[in-house]
């Protein structure tokens, strides 16, 4: 019945995805369940979303009273949940103004535009952006221009033009692609997709005095890595540097589907203004009374000093792992965004992980990636490694 049920999916849906053989009906906490009733340990989040796991009481409660209530109005009017979401937004991102989207692809529009409106504005003639190598922004034709794997770019060029890529973690070849055309940097603070690399100290410090010497804006995508995962509500937090524009998605929501970019004041006085950008379902009250319920949820249960609790013992664990198996030849990461480099197809051992009960994803071709919710405690790491050791031997046989 199952295999019947995943062959008419496929026969009904644009073939984007290649899906794992799981049908999942719910999930509970930290753990999903299929039709059958198999249990899961999920380590994937929905890629980074539930971050505070599956079936929490008080947002389930706040979704249905909102809903009972009012779950669209457009942007023409005012509500209340979208002015207590971006007034919690903003304090918990330390910046200054907030516009809601649909997702962290429309996020990372918005925040390109805002960066081309604001050189506008200063008639400084400048449009160049500047992004990396191995970076993923997302999947809109602007997104996908300043996503830096040629892979995903090649079959729909030509995109946006006035884009240039500079190697991470490499400050001299940024430096060698500004010009007086250039007016922003964009970038994520630790790179995903391309394989859980965290952005050094030195080079996201260079990178911003550059921006202030160069009159670039810098835009940190924080779309998978923010929201607490590693170690502060939003990761540039632990570099000393402030981003002029920053993106945003996945766990604001917990689930929902919510996005925002926001601004410094600088930035918005030259930027957006009535008519330049717009989105009919963003910022509805549906979204928005979520969002406030799990940054509510996040501040009172300490959820990023809980991060900061468990998360060097997912390393110590995951460093285990690297010194006892040939095929496990390294750990990078920070926080709970981490991946462990295989030199088996990364595939098997993900495959082998679900057979066991165990969701992980991948990060490029030869990482396995770990982006579990946030709530995560020591015996759930210690559940993950029986189940994930299981499957690297079933991979390496």
């Amino acid at each position: 019945m199952n295999n019947a049920y995943m062959e008419s999916t496929d026969q009904v849906l644009v073939h984007t995805y290649n899906r794992f053989p799981v049908i999942f009906d719910h999930g509970d906490g930290v753990h999903l369940y299929d039709e059958d009733g198999k249990e899961y340990l999920d380590f994937a989040a929905g890629i980074a979303v539930s971050s505070l796991g599956y079936g929490n009481p008080e947002i389930a409660e706040t979704m249905k009273n909102q809903i009972d209530k009012l779950c669209h109005i457009s942007n023409l009017y005012y509500t209340k949940p979208i002015l207590n979401a971006a007034t919690r937004l903003k304090a918990a991102s330390q910046m200054d103004r907030v516009f809601f989207t649909n997702s962290g692809t429309e996020a990372i529009e918005g925040a390109l535009k805002s960066a081309r409106k604001y050189a506008y504005s200063k008639n400084n003639g400048r449009f160049e952006f500047i992004a990396m190598e191995h970076s993923f922004h997302g999947r809109s034709m602007g997104a996908l221009s300043v996503t830096g794997t040629e892979k995903y770019r090649t079959p729909f060029e030509p995109l946006v033009g006035g884009v240039k890529f500079a190697k991470y973690n490499n400050l001299e070849s940024v430096k060698a692609l500004i010009t007086d055309k250039t007016c922003a940097v964009i970038m994520e603070t630790l790179q995903g997709e391309g394989g859980i690399y965290p952005a050094e100290k030195e080079f996201l410090q260079g990178v911003k005095q550059l921006c202030e010497e160069n009159d670039m804006l810098l835009i940190l995508d924080e779309i998978q890595c923010g929201m607490g995962r590693t170690g502060t509500m939003f990761a540039w937090q632990d570099y000393d540097v402030k981003p002029d524009i920053m993106c945003m998605a996945k766990a604001i929501g917990n689930g929902v589907p919510v996005g925002a970019f926001a601004m410094t004041e600088q930035v918005a006085e030259y930027s957006l203004a009535p008519g330049d950008h717009g989105t009919t379902y963003g910022g509805g009250p549906l979204v928005c009374a979520t969002v406030d319920k799990v940054l509510e949820i996040f501040e009172r249960d300490h959820i990023v000093d809980h991060v900061k609790e468990v998360a060097p013992y997912l390393e110590e664990k995951l460093d285990e792992l690297v010194e006892k198996y040939d095929i496990v030849t390294a750990r990078r990461g920070k926080g709970l965004i981490q991946g462990l480099v295989v030199t088996k197809p990364v595939g098997q051992i993900v495959n082998a992980a679900l057979e066991e009960g165990l969701v992980v994803i991948s990060a490029g071709s030869d990482v396995v990636r770990f982006v579990p919710p946030l709530v995560i405690t020591r015996a759930d790491v210690d559940e993950m490694i029986v189940k994930l050791e299981k499957a690297i031997v079933k991979a390496n046989q």
